[in-house]
This record gives C-alpha cells, structure tokens and sequence, in this order.
C-alpha cells in the first residue's frame, strides 16, 4: 500500500551539506557552523483512516523507550551574513501494543520506521545584539514503513501496511533572544504542504545555556504533525514531547 520508499529525502540533505561545504571552501572566514545531536522525548500518535475503519496508536515517552530497537536525531546550521542554512534529520524505529475499545478486536500492535528530513535556507530580516529573527523556506521529507496489526476479538484480525513516503515544500521563522551572556532561547515555527491531501508543521521552543564559545546545551519542547492522503486513506502521524540537546559551534 503506497509508494515505494526512497532515499531521495537524504540524499538531498546531503548534498546540501556538500554545497554548504564547497561554498565554505571558498570563503571560510565568512561562514560559522553549528552541529547539534539530540533527544525527543515525545508522545507519539499514528492513525489511518480506511474504509473499514479508523486504526490509531498511542505511545507515551517511557512506554517508548521499552520498545524502542534504534533513533537517531541531529541537525546542522550555517550562516554567512543574513543567510544561513538548516538541516535536521530523525529516525525512529520502534513497536507498540495499544488497546482498542470494545470486543471487536482484543488490542492492536503498532509498529513504524520512520525518517524525517528538513532543509531550510533562511534569510534575516531583524538583527541586533540582543535578537534576531529569520525568516526560512525550504522542504520537509517523509518516509515510513508503519504496520497495524489488529488482533483478533469478536471480529476477526487484520493486518494493514503502510509503505510511503513524500516531500512538503515548508515555510516559517525562527527567531533568538538573548537573556544574559549565558542564557538565551530560540523558537522556531513552520507549517508546510500547501495543497489537497498533505499536511505538515511544527513548533519548537528552547531555552538554551552557553558552557563556553564553542559548546551549548538545549532544552525545550517540540511539536511535529504530519497528514497526508496515501491511497485515499488518511494518514497522520504527530509527536509532542520535551528536547534536550548539545550543540557545538566552529
């Protein structure tokens, strides 16, 4: 069910980071970076409406970590002027048990792999040493492998997949303010899709501390939602949590 997954999603990142690269090359002292590594602890809801049904799954941070196989999350920032460029990447892979309501079905097993990529350039439009805000416009890429296996009850069981994965142009902002020479947060929005059967935003604030020049910890809070239309069934996938990070700026 869906379309056949691709690498399409990562590749572009990575040739973006490549760009980001050769044009660093070219004019080093201009550029400054920032790479981040990250943890989202996030309530994660999955759902898919079909002609037989609405199949929704819930899973809560801890109850994530149990059955939690692998996740990898990180993210990486230029800057040269008023321009910069943001990339930030997620992968997910765990299995889940919920129950349903009533006797048709005696629970449901979820499991998903999943991997988003967003990729911003980004232009600032307000700057002086206590703030900024940019403006951004990029993409966001989608991909899963989600499986919902509904057990059998008064009704027999069955087993529906769905193998997906899509691109959302994106728009939004990010913005910074600084408290003090130690203290500062961040907040970032953007919303995405921009036609029929397709859906995507996020918000995220952070309040972030400054060890030293190079090294900043993050914690915050996030929210991502993705809808999208995949063989006349609706899919929604959203996760919501708190964030911890470290980011290391050259």
């Amino acid at each position: 069910m869906g379309a056949t997954r691709n690498w399409r999603g990562p590749l572009l990142g990575i040739s973006l980071a490549g760009a980001m690269a050769s044009m660093a090359s070219a004019q080093q002292s201009d550029w400054s970076y920032e790479a981040s590594i990250y943890l989202f602890m996030p309530e994660t809801e999955t759902s898919l409406d079909t002609p037989l049904g609405t199949l929704d799954g819930t899973l809560s941070f801890s109850d994530a970590l149990e059955n939690l196989d692998f996740a990898f999350m990180a993210a990486f920032g230029a800057t040269n002027g008023r321009w910069s460029f943001l990339a930030d990447y997620n992968y997910t892979d765990l299995s889940f048990s919920s129950d349903t309501p009533g006797p048709a079905s005696s629970g449901l097993d979820t499991s998903f792999t999943t991997q988003f990529l967003s990729g911003y350039a980004g232009y600032r439009v307000y700057d002086d040493q206590d703030a900024y805000v940019d403006i951004v416009g990029g993409f966001r890429w989608f991909s899963t492998e989600t499986e919902f296996d509904l057990q059998p009850g008064a009704a027999p069981g069955r087993r529906t997949t769905v193998d997906a994965s899509w691109t959302d142009p994106v728009i939004g902002a990010r913005a910074r303010v600084r408290f003090s020479d130690k203290w500062s947060g961040t907040g970032f929005i953007d919303y995405g899709g921009f036609r029929s059967g397709s859906e995507t935003w996020q918000v995220l604030l952070t309040a972030d501390y400054a060890i030293n020049d190079r090294w900043l910890i993050r914690g915050g809070y996030r929210y991502i939602s993705f809808d999208h239309d995949i063989d006349g069934n609706d899919f929604k996938f959203d996760q919501s949590g708190p964030l911890l990070g470290a980011t290391y700026r050259f």
